[in-house]
């Protein structure tokens, strides 16, 4: 016969396993959004580029690939530092790109390395002034350091449409001197959710049969 005292000790690691067991859940159920996120996201990529034009809808533009051609204003050129590519420090180079009906869209050109994740030389690293870019469109800014669109409008001589577009990098096209490296696409995975709830579930588990066992213990002996 268990005690009172060994029963509300045994009540109270219930409690605690069912809350792991609970939480084991709510990483399942985040898995399964995070899948049905990829898959959306995977259509979205396998379809044809969007071009950029003067009709084309802003909200229409997330998850999708985006084409623009248009002259890249260098003057105006905006850097995001710090940054880090595979443990690289350095930063990103942001450029507006002026489109034909004489609205721009800042391109995220890439990473460019610097030891300080500080400085650079920008002028290293301008591609021809006619581009033609395919990339994803983000919303800015993305993190701290990145471009301020609001203060940035009142800077340009031209109006800016609300999105950066990330550069993508072509399908084997080789690193060149003198070219940002361009960021991938991002990484469609389960992520740890699936080892999370595991976890949960491990632990609901070891606290339960363990309770029983040493709230047991004293009566058999």
């Amino acid at each position: 016969m268990l005690g009172r005292r060994d029963r509300f000790w045994l009540l109270g690691a219930l409690l605690v396993a069912a809350a792991c067991v609970r939480l084991g859940i709510w990483q399942l159920h985040r898995l399964s959004q995070r899948r049905a996120r990829n898959a959306v996201t995977r259509s979205a990529l396998a379809r044809p580029p969007l071009e950029l034009l003067p009709q084309t809808p802003l909200e229409s533009l997330p998850g999708r690939r985006v084409y623009a051609h248009g002259v890249y204003d260098y003057a105006h050129e905006q850097v995001w530092r710090p940054r880090s590519f595979e443990d690289e420090p350095g930063v990103d180079l942001i450029t507006p790109l002026r489109l034909v009906d004489g609205r721009a869209v800042l391109v995220d050109r890439g990473f460019v390395s610097s030891p300080d994740a500080y400085t650079v030389d920008e002028g290293a690293y301008r591609e021809p002034d006619s581009g033609d870019v395919i990339g994803l469109p983000y919303p800015a800014p993305r993190g701290p350091g990145d471009v301020d669109l609001a203060a940035l409008r009142t800077q340009l001589p031209y109006p800016l449409l609300g999105v950066v577009l990330q550069a993508l990098p072509l399908e084997g096209a080789p690193l060149l001197p003198g070219v940002p490296r361009r960021w991938p696409p991002p990484a469609l995975t389960d992520g740890p959710h699936l080892s999370y709830a595991i976890q949960w579930f491990s632990f609901a588990i070891i606290i339960s049969v363990g309770s029983v066992a040493l709230v047991r213990r004293p009566a058999r002996t």
